[in-house]
């Protein structure tokens, strides 16, 4: 699984899988057939790509996507699901742990992020200070396809 070509290789065999099985339609699969499973799919891929194809920087992204997928999943379909912005916050402090783990980068600011998660998610009382990120996140959460345009538009001028 070494060649370069192991994320294109994945990604086509999931979403292959995730078609042939919506075309099919087996009913105890009728709540994978979503958006968040694309997600998911297309996380695991970077994340397999990563791992097996030896490409250390999918790490990160595969674990975002893969995270995000799982979490819209369960708002989507189980009552019982947290929908608090600190569960994104939880998301990336574990992308970031994940990313140390393969490039020894990125470990205090994946510890920090879930630290603030969990206090985010099981504090009853937050300090004043702790308002400010409920807004912002609450501002996210509204305008977020502008927030993606503009990281793309990042992403596409940045200079190596």
């Amino acid at each position: 699984m070494g060649n370069k070509n192991t994320f294109l290789s994945i990604l086509l065999i999931g979403l292959g899988f995730y078609f042939l099985l919506k075309q099919i339609y087996i009913p105890v699969l009728s709540n994978f057939y979503s958006w968040p499973t694309i997600l998911m799919i297309i996380g695991i891929a970077f994340l397999v790509n990563a791992y097996a194809g030896g490409v250390k920087q999918n790490v990160f992204p595969g674990a975002v996507l893969l995270g995000f997928g799982i979490h819209f999943h369960g708002v989507q379909h189980y009552a019982f699901w947290m929908d608090h912005w600190g569960v994104y916050l939880f998301i990336l402090g574990i992308a970031f742990l994940l990313k140390y783990q393969m490039t020894r980068k990125g470990l205090w600011v994946g510890l920090i992020l879930v630290v603030l998660s969990i206090f985010a998610l099981f504090s009853s009382v937050k300090p004043q200070w702790f308002i400010w990120m409920e807004r912002s996140f609450h501002f996210i959460e509204h305008f977020w396809p502008a927030v993606l345009i503009i990281i793309g538009f990042y992403l596409l001028f940045k200079r190596s």
